[in-house]
């Protein structure tokens, strides 16, 4: 099967051949790490996690890297406000970032690259640069020529007129383009630094973010990666300085192909802090289960921008619940329907081929909850939800997920209770125990298998 991904070096969509037949290299960037990470991290997380699992199933091999910006202005500013050193910020929202995206079913990568551990692979590549004249020294800092690269821009399409208007650069007067960017720049005693042989007094200093990302891919995998991938808001300038960085230094492009997410919206408006309406992912999870966020921000196209409402969740809560309901009846069909280990159904495969169609990829997935009184629909049900990252708990653990503080042995003991007074033809007791099972946020519904119970879902 044929995979074709939109590539947006190119601005069409093109079939994807690996550099090596026998295995696939992709790197995503990752977050910088100086407070919780908010939701539209997490689509790039979740959209690309499908992207290699589907990956994974198509080749024989693949190394996934996501990296992580532990060094930057931001995270300076945290530490000096809590007196500690840099490494405890980074390390702490590091933790925090892995187990928030976790819950949203996300798989860690196969490398972890953080920017401190690649300080000299840094140095390295700016001599590179240095050398070939396409960077250069002024007060301390080291900074990329842009008009030494006559491919600058061709990511982004932009002209250069377009750059220096757009690019968001401090126009330091010893910059010899407004559009020139920092590779290096020097660190006072109160800031993290590296030794550093730049400047007219070589002391201390610390990298530009750009130029971080180019040099762990570099060490990592080599001149050039399969695909690089990331938000349309790293498009430019990170990505394009990458692309000059790596160029001018290696003399070959960075990633073959380059894929964007769009924008996330929160209820029809751009999600940012000068708007205030920044939307954590923890406190999402305090909301929803983490699989319906998933399944949310997989509801449209990763192209295209998509509006984070609470009806998409709640849309999202819903046809979980069916799914979940459809596996749930039956219990002994679904037990051996993952016995059965179906291969991935081709219109699922069809779907995800096609430059990650996931919309056409739930289409048919709700298609095939249609064959799901037989083992095998199930299999291929379960199969289809495994490629997607969803359906992978119990149908029993799905519906108790979402009720904090619930307690479970109570809610057995009610039920028992509850049935135990209907016997007995005691429906005054048998109603109280059904209210005190509302009371807890609890559902129940009487089956041939017995009575079964799932958390209520607002």
């Amino acid at each position: 099967m044929i995979l074709q991904l939109y590539n947006n070096r190119v601005r069409e969509k093109q079939a994807f051949k690996p550099i090596n037949a026998e295995g696939v290299s992709i790197y995503v960037c990752g977050p910088t790490v100086y407070g919780p990470a908010h939701i539209g991290n997490a689509r790039p997380a979740v959209v690309f996690d499908v992207l290699v699992r589907l990956l994974r199933h198509l080749f024989p091999k693949v190394t996934y890297a996501r990296n992580i910006t532990d060094i930057d202005d931001k995270i300076n500013h945290r530490a000096r406000e809590e007196g500690v050193d840099i490494s405890i910020i980074s390390e702490r929202y590091t933790q925090k970032y892995h187990e928030d995206i976790g819950v949203l079913g996300v798989l860690p990568p196969d490398i972890e690259p953080f920017a401190t551990d690649h300080i000299e692979a840094i140095q390295a590549m700016i001599q590179q640069l240095l050398e070939k004249g396409h960077a250069y020294e002024a007060e301390g800092h080291v900074l990329f020529d842009v008009s030494s690269d006559p491919g600058y821009g061709t990511l982004a399409k932009r002209n250069r007129d377009d750059m220096i208007a757009g690019a968001r650069v401090d126009v330091a007067p010893y910059k010899k383009n407004p559009e020139d960017f920092v590779l290096w720049k020097p660190s006072t005693e109160d800031l993290p630094g590296w030794n550093s042989p730049y400047g007219a007094s070589p002391g201390r200093g610390r990298p530009g973010w750009h130029i971080e990302c180019s040099a762990m891919i570099a060490q990592h995998f080599g001149k050039t990666i399969d695909i690089h991938a990331g938000g349309i808001d790293l498009q430019f300038p990170h990505h394009e300085n990458e692309c000059a960085q790596s160029r001018c230094a290696h003399g070959a492009e960075i990633a073959n192909f380059w894929l964007h997410n769009g924008m996330l919206n929160l209820d029809g408006e751009k999600m940012s802090k000068s708007r205030g309406n920044i939307k954590l992912i923890d406190a999402l999870i305090d909301d929803y289960p983490g699989e319906v966020i998933r399944l949310a921000l997989l509801q449209g196209h990763y192209r295209q921008p998509i509006d984070f409402t609470a009806s998409l969740l709640d849309q999202s809560a819903r046809m979980l619940d069916r799914l979940y309901g459809l596996l749930r009846d039956n219990p002994e069909m679904t037990e051996a329907a993952h016995e059965r280990h179906a291969d991935v159904p081709e219109s699922i495969l069809n779907a995800l081929c096609d430059d990650l169609n996931t919309p056409k990829a739930f289409a048919a997935l709700s298609e095939l909850s249609r064959h799901g009184d037989t083992v095998e629909g199930r299999a291929q049900l379960l199969s289809a939800g495994a490629i997607l990252g969803i359906l992978q708990q119990s149908p029993e653990a799905w519906f108790q997920t979402g009720g904090d503080g619930i307690d479970a042995g109570k809610v057995e003991a009610l039920i028992a209770q509850r049935n135990e007074a209907r016997v007995k033809k005691d429906y005054a007791s048998a109603d109280a125990a059904r209210d005190a099972l509302v009371q807890m946020g609890v559902v129940i519904e009487d089956t041939p298998n017995g009575t079964i119970w799932r958390v209520a879902r607002s």
